[in-house]
């Protein structure tokens, strides 16, 4: 598992160029205001920002979509079965099966946030390097230790993707069959993710001691600030007030 959301962070758009911590304020502003957003009025909106927003940065169509496509079959696998039992306006019927008005909007109302909350994440994430982005976390005075556990985090999950491909592989070379549904292909498969938590935790520790034994927790270097460019001021300016008329037209409607 490759998670590369840093990938294409060399391009050369004016959402590169956006200076990065003013960049977290900008965009988590406007994810704020999409997650306050529940009028349907206001979902084309956020949709038209989203997709302009995601056409400045120059990611390519596919990264979007290759990042979309497991988040989005657990959100459908959420939101199924609303419409049809979520409401008290049936809109359709046919025998048992019965849509209702409010179900459906719900659905709409999570895909679209969904859609729009996550692309522009991926904007934020995939238009730097992923150590600029938490230096320009640290910039904004977010706690170190939170700071600490995303790079970890973010550095180590590869490795303990790796480290399950190699434990699968290891029970289907001594016979096992993991697509056949049975009680003791339920007991193997529980194993072996009981043994993942056990590994990933000690090797967490052993990070831990290193960490320690390296001097972790007494570095006091200041962090350098650098004066924020008329481009980037502008795009938080305009973030801000769009995050604004969203939570203030939600308020109003």
């Amino acid at each position: 598992m490759r998670l590369l959301l840093d990938k294409y962070a060399n391009l050369a758009s004016p959402i590169h160029r956006w200076y990065q911590p003013s960049k977290i304020i900008g965009l988590f502003s406007l994810i704020l205001a999409f997650a306050f957003v529940e009028h349907l009025l206001l979902l084309p909106i956020m949709v038209l920002i989203t997709i302009l927003l995601y056409w400045l940065s120059k990611l390519p169509f596919h990264f979007l979509i290759n990042r979309l496509r497991y988040p989005g079959l657990f959100i459908v696998g959420v939101v199924f079965f609303l419409p049809f039992f979520a409401g008290d306006t049936i809109i359709f019927s046919w025998g048992f099966l019965t849509i209702r008005q409010e179900g459906c909007y719900q659905v709409l109302l999570i895909i679209t946030r969904f859609f729009s909350i996550l692309s522009v994440s991926l904007v934020l994430f995939g238009t730097s390097p992923f150590l600029t982005t938490i230096k320009a976390m640290k910039t904004l005075g977010i706690s170190k230790i939170i700071i600490d556990m995303a790079l970890l985090t973010y550095r180590y999950l590869e490795e303990l993707a790796t480290m399950l491909i190699t434990m699968q592989r290891a029970t289907q070379l001594r016979g096992f069959q993991p697509k056949t549904f049975k009680m003791y292909n339920l007991k193997v498969l529980a194993q072996l993710m009981g043994s993942l938590l056990i590994r990933s935790y000690e090797r967490s520790q052993r990070v831990y001691h290193a960490m320690i034994l390296r001097g972790y927790g007494y570095q006091t270097s200041q962090i350098k600030r650098q004066k924020i460019d008329n481009l980037s001021l502008c795009f938080l300016s305009i973030s801000i007030l769009l995050s604004m008329g969203l939570i203030g037209s939600e308020l109003l409607l």
